[in-house]
């Protein structure tokens, strides 16, 4: 964990007794200040009102502790003042973590296609929340196993089981292959074991800062297994039950469930032109008991309103974007569609189906190794719209967490009213855009984000011809020490076919930080976004540079402005 730096104070907040003048004049107040400052000998200014009524009294950024400590005593002997104080510096306490494999995370902390996850984790991680996964069962596996409690299995079918009987309290997934074609009916194909449930589960909450595997993004939530999708899938009346008995409910023949759910996941479906009434009762019975339930859209690259339980009334319906922030080709999409998260692609559209072509763009999880039944633990990338609503369901886990009295609804119309619009297309729609965990939490929290500090702007347009290098920089003055550790790097380019552009941030000692880089299959208009770099190592005064390099013909545009915050 970094040490938090050291600040100079540089203002301080003087709040005024209620029958002062200063109390509600600022100009009375800019006046006081005046007085102060003939008094100490510094260089006092009246800065501005707070929400709270306080004044903001500015030092300048070259005052000593010593100085600091006059102008307080000051203020403090005048009898109208009620109290006086540091305005002091707060900083953003997530850290990255440690899991060996968390880099390969863009789903959560890529600015273009992430979701915005490490930001939220200062405030809430999940904790006291259990998430039932409604899949395949659970695939043992020790970047999961500390965070499982007991689920259940609901598959009535023995055959479909595999288990040798029907209904039981083991959640074990064993196994969804096909030995034959259309063993699964007209058109089905053979194929190994998914371990689904296991890859979803990791996403939502796979242990983390444990030097292994991945992050979840409600890392300190609690998953339940709940088995309902064996051979040749499952059925409505089984999930039906698996949803009423997750959040709570009864179901004849079934024990109690003694970890009810407050989020439940369902990243299956099938076609249907209305959601079945068996579905509805039980989706609806789930939230009246305070359970959010959480379906992916479904992957038909096709009106999601066919398909079911995502056509389902009172659901979070979540469809897949792509690293670059596309509705991911094969996401469904329609007016039904709540909002959208990473989904990945581990192939693109014109592959070859079945092929795994760019593993780098999916989403990275736990598995299994094993073609039919279990065997050695592993992580891969899976895309689909099952990957893109444990995201959701993640974020849910965070919110219930942080706020224990939000419902369903409240829930639900947070995450959609701070989603951000999509850096890429989506047609057909995606919903409010692409969910955003730091802005969502800070919005049910009541939080904002620390003060953004100084900015520095160039708005001078700087033309990027094709396959040309350009710069547009940026003088940096009256800084002391360092640059942050997290350094806000604002770009608004205007281009067509971004994906023929890298870019650049030059430190003054020449230092080169990537910010982007080209892409052949991005072919979205425009970078308007903010990056975050670690630039602590760079002294923070002196001419800082943004390098656009155009790598193709055919597109061009400009810089229109950039700015840093310091």
């Amino acid at each position: 964990m970094r040490a938090l730096p050291s600040a100079p104070v540089e203002k301080v907040i003087v709040t005024y007794k209620s029958q002062a003048t200063e109390a509600g004049s600022n100009t009375a107040a800019k006046s006081d200040t005046a007085e102060k400052a003939a008094k100490t000998g510094e260089k006092l200014s009246f800065e501005r009102r707070l929400a709270g009524g306080g004044a903001l009294v500015d030092l300048g950024d070259s005052a000593t502790k010593q100085d600091v400590t006059e102008v307080m005593e000051a203020f403090r002997a005048d009898p109208s003042v009620a109290s006086v104080e540091p305005d002091i510096r707060a900083y953003a306490m997530a850290v990255t973590p440690n899991d060996t494999d968390y880099a390969k995370q863009w789903d959560l902390f890529e600015p273009t296609g992430g979701m915005n996850v490490p930001a939220a984790w200062d405030k809430t991680t999940g904790s006291g929340v259990t998430v039932a996964v409604i899949d395949t069962g659970y695939a043992a596996h020790t970047d999961l196993a500390t965070n499982i409690v007991s689920g259940y299995d609901f598959i009535s079918t023995s055959a479909d089981a595999r288990d040798g009987n029907g209904r039981d309290a083991d959640a074990k997934d064993e196994g969804d292959w096909n030995a034959t074609d259309g063993e699964c009916g007209l058109g089905s194909k053979a194929s190994n074991s998914s371990w689904h449930g296991t890859h979803v589960a990791g996403t939502i909450g796979a242990v983390t800062n444990n030097t292994k595997g991945i992050a979840g993004i409600a890392y300190n939530a609690k998953i339940q297994p709940v088995r309902v999708l064996g051979k040749c899938g499952g059925s409505s009346a089984d999930i039906a039950d698996a949803i009423t008995w997750a959040s709570g409910g009864t179901v004849p023949g079934v024990p109690a469930n003694a970890n009810p759910a407050r989020v439940i996941n369902l990243s299956l479906g099938g076609a249907s032109a209305s959601c079945p009434s068996v579905y509805q009762t039980a989706i609806n019975g789930a939230v009246s008991r305070g359970t959010t339930v959480v379906v992916a859209a479904g992957n038909s690259n096709a009106n999601a309103s066919g398909f079911t339980p995502a056509n389902c009334a009172n659901v979070i319906n979540v469809a897949s974007t792509s690293r670059e922030g596309n509705r991911s080709y094969y996401s469904n999409f329609g007016t039904i569609v709540d909002v959208a998260a990473p989904g990945g692609e581990t192939r693109r559209a014109t592959d070859t189906p079945g092929t795994v072509t760019t593993p780098e763009n999916g989403i990275y999880s736990t598995l299994n190794s094993g073609s039919t039944t279990q065997s050695a633990e592993n992580f891969k990338p899976y895309q689909g719209t099952s990957m893109a609503a444990p995201h959701i369901a993640g974020l849910a886990a965070l919110l219930k967490s942080a706020k224990s009295t939000l419902t369903p609804a409240e829930i639900e119309t947070a995450i959609k009213a701070n989603a951000r619009p999509l850096p890429g297309t989506c047609t057909g729609g995606c919903g409010t855009g692409i969910a955003d965990t730091a802005k969502t939490v800070d919005a049910v929290t009541g939080t904002t984000n620390p003060p953004t500090g100084t900015v520095f702007t160039n708005a001078t347009d700087v033309t990027i011809s094709d396959n040309t290098t350009v710069s547009s920089s940026i003088a940096v003055t009256g800084r002391t020490g360092n640059a942050p550790a997290a350094l806000k790097v604002g770009v608004d380019i205007k281009h067509t076919w971004r994906g023929d552009l890298v870019i650049d941030l030059i430190a003054p000692d020449g230092t080169v930080r990537n910010l982007k880089a080209s892409s052949s299959s991005d072919s979205a208009d425009d970078v308007v976004t903010t990056y975050t770099v670690d630039a602590s190592s760079e002294v923070a005064n002196g001419t800082w540079k943004l390098q656009v390099r155009d790598v193709a013909s055919g597109d061009t545009g400009y810089i229109n402005s950039w700015n840093l915050t310091f």
